[in-house]
């Protein structure tokens, strides 16, 4: 059975979808931040989310964004803006659909029916190796543990999070919305030093810096990169 997420801080239109939405047959969860949001798209693995624009801790787009940075979960945007613009800006920025307020449930689980649709069976992905090499560096998911020219890299618990999600996109420029996204579980901050630190402490341990970078590769104004020997 479908789990719908209903990411809307009006109390009485979230009270409203889950409602009908659970006469319909899905199973609902209903949450007004997009923080919560994003922990249940990372835990609890949505068939679909609705997604209001206008949250109380962050603009719903910005939302959508980090959402789309972790999961492919079908999105369908509802929200007040109109113009051809902003709705092109929000299908680009990863929306699978969207509803313009004001809005009849009816629309809404005809939207849902249409992308899940869209969307066909879900197919298991293959399992991955546990094993992932860079260069020099290994590390392995299931024991969590990390070697560097064969010997053993102590990592703390986010430290190999963090390097673990770069490895895996080895060559690949992260941005560090996404890297935030997916080590911590919540939306990043300008100005928040905490990425920063942890990378300082990557780098240290990988015996390279910011001025004389190895593996770890700074892509300014853009986000990081794990790169292998040229």
């Amino acid at each position: 059975m479908p789990l719908v997420l209903v990411v809307e801080d009006d109390p009485a239109i979230r009270r409203a979808l889950a409602r009908t939405l659970t006469d319909a047959g899905h199973v609902v969860q209903a949450v007004e931040t997009a923080l919560d949001a994003l922990r249940v798209v990372t835990t609890q693995q949505p068939s679909v989310v609705i997604l209001d624009l206008g949250l109380p801790d962050m603009d719903g787009a910005d939302a959508l964004v980090m959402i789309r940075a972790v999961s492919s979960v079908p999105i369908i945007v509802a929200t007040a803006r109109r113009g051809e613009t902003d709705m092109v800006r929000l299908l680009n920025a990863g929306a699978d659909d969207y509803v313009t307020k004001p809005f009849s449930t009816a629309q809404v689980q005809a939207r849902i029916a249409a992308v899940l649709r869209r969307a066909g069976p879900v197919i298991p992905a293959p399992e991955p190796s546990p094993w992932v090499r860079v260069g020099p560096l290994q590390l392995e998911a299931t024991s969590r543990s990390a070697t560097l020219d064969g010997r053993p890299l102590p990592l703390a618990r986010k430290e190999f999070d963090l390097l673990h999600y770069l490895a895996e996109r080895a060559g690949q420029v992260v941005p560090r919305g996404e890297l935030f996204v997916a080590v911590w579980r919540q939306p990043y901050v300008n100005g928040d030093q905490t990425l920063d630190a942890h990378i300082s402490l990557v780098r240290r341990k990988l015996g390279e810096s910011a001025a004389e970078p190895g593996l770890l590769r700074t892509v300014r104004g853009v986000g990081l990169m794990l790169v292998g020997p040229s």
